[in-house]
């Protein structure tokens, strides 16, 4: 029998389970597959997978696996451009500029040398991430030069995306932020994700805590143009409260997880992201 969705990942989280699960309920077949087993010929035409929901953790699994699929003609949420886009901090940047999102203030620079006299000319602190990366890994805050340099001289001898030093300003906010599910163009739910431990990073991997956020029509219209920016279906917005600015946007995820936001908010994330990918299949 035919599989009415395909769910593609590499990692089994508490997510994929709860998509499976879902589908059970509503009594849609869903088909699971591993992109590790995962073996196409790209000069035939494509098993039938149905609509295929991309949940693969590896960003390099996730685009390389879009991009065959749906160059074979499956239909893959989110696309291929919304891996690319959201998967990169720069591009997400430039994007959400581009459509209006207030945004922290950010610069990149191509070296250390380049990386040092920019942050010593605009002050401290700063924020530095890597383009691509996920779960608060290798964010740093550099307070002085020496933080700075040595932060930034150990990324040099690292993989080259690693090389491209994207730096954001230390946002003065409470010790939170806000991570937005979106399922079209409803945010379905959302969540502050408040910072444990002492830790500035709000990561509920890094030991965050989570409680119910009320959704404003700011927040909406703003999460719309984000989702919207790196042309996405189902997506993750994190917000911060910027006490100069107000809200600004500061990451759209492709592959977004939701264990936290369903605990805390009792919606039932899964089913809607089925529901959705049903009614919107080509």
């Amino acid at each position: 029998m035919s599989p009415d969705i395909t769910i593609l990942y590499d990692t089994i989280r508490w997510e994929e389970k709860a998509l499976l699960e879902a589908g059970k309920k509503k009594n849609i077949n869903i088909q699971m597959v591993d992109c590790k087993n995962l073996a196409l010929d790209l000069d035939k035409k494509p098993e039938d997978y149905g609509p295929v929901i991309q949940r693969c953790v590896s960003y390099y699994r996730n685009l390389h696996s879009t991009a065959a699929l749906e160059g074979m003609g499956v239909n893959v949420v989110n696309c291929l451009n919304t891996g690319i886009f959201a998967g990169n901090k720069l591009f997400t940047h430039m994007l959400l500029k581009k459509y209006g999102v207030p945004t922290p203030y950010a610069s990149v620079a191509f070296s250390k040398d380049a990386a040092v006299e920019h942050l010593e000319a605009h002050g401290y602190p700063k924020v530095i991430k890597p383009t691509v990366g996920s779960w608060g890994r290798l964010i740093s805050k550099l307070n002085d030069k020496d933080s700075a340099e040595g932060i930034i001289e150990s990324r040099e001898s690292m993989y080259p995306i690693y090389q491209v030093h994207y730096l954001e300003e230390f946002v003065n906010r409470p010790p939170r932020d806000i991570r937005a599910i979106m399922v079209g163009d409803k945010i379905v739910a959302a969540i502050y994700r408040t910072s444990g431990n002492g830790n500035w990073k709000t990561n509920m991997a890094l030991g965050g805590t989570a409680e119910p956020c009320k959704v404003t029509p700011e927040m909406e219209e703003m999460c719309i143009k984000a989702k919207n920016a790196v042309q996405g279906d189902i997506v993750g917005v994190d917000l911060m409260e910027s006490e100069e600015r107000g809200l600004v946007v500061h990451e759209v995820n492709n592959t977004t997880e939701y264990k936290n936001t369903v605990r805390v908010c009792g919606i039932d994330i899964p089913s809607l992201m089925i529901d959705y990918v049903i009614k919107n299949k080509k």
